[in-house]
């Protein structure tokens, strides 16, 4: 890019990162991701299913044949999204701050119907390094796509920016949510490439 927007943003060590990695070596989903983008982002290593059973080591699987798989947390969002490249600098969203754990949230779409509802919606807030960063909207797409793509089909995913952390928050938001526009950009080919090149450093970050 010609012009670097936040030539020095703040960054935070890798060693301050709330983190909880498991153990051991994902493996690539033998189904092919029915998220929202399945069709438009070639299914690969880093964007499979961690959660899917065949992703655990022997050690993470119950010896109880019955045994559920240990439910989705923000900790395991987080884990997902911050290895995600910036658009603008060789920095993850995490070391940016672009992306908190105290940020994601998990709540029940039909909380009346108790907790063994199946359906989930998660909010993830981003945080522009800049108030006038213009590559919000990229960002948020590839927060999106991740986790589209790596999440099972009962998470309802929504990614938004935070409050009074953008001057344009209201329009990118707008953008964010909109499933039509969202699906007409991934059309571009240019913009394609970046998001491809933001979500190199997940392949190997499994959680």
């Amino acid at each position: 890019m010609a012009e670097i927007l936040n030539a020095n943003p703040t960054i935070r060590n890798a060693s301050d990162l709330p983190s909880r990695r498991r153990q051991g070596h994902t493996q690539p989903s033998s189904k092919t991701p029915k998220g929202l983008f399945s069709g438009t982002v070639p299914p690969s290593a880093y964007l499979s299913d961690p959660f899917s059973p065949s992703s655990l080591s022997d050690s993470e699987l119950s010896d109880d044949d019955n045994a559920e798989i240990e439910p989705i947390d923000e900790q395991e969002i987080y884990d997902l999204i911050s290895p995600i490249s910036d658009p603008e600098h060789p920095l993850t969203l995490g070391s940016l701050s672009v992306v908190n754990l105290p940020d994601i949230f998990l709540t029940p779409t039909f909380p009346e119907r108790g907790s063994s509802s199946p359906l989930t919606t998660l909010t993830v807030l981003i945080t522009p390094t800049i108030t006038h960063c213009s590559l919000a909207t990229v960002i948020g797409l590839g927060v999106r796509v991740r986790l589209e793509q790596a999440l099972p089909p009962r998470f309802r995913v929504d990614v938004r920016i935070k409050e009074g952390t953008h001057s344009t928050a209201d329009q990118v938001n707008r953008q964010l949510g909109d499933k039509e526009r969202v699906a007409a950009a991934l059309e571009n080919g240019t913009l394609m490439g970046v998001l491809r090149k933001m979500l190199e450093g997940c392949e190997s970050r499994a959680v």
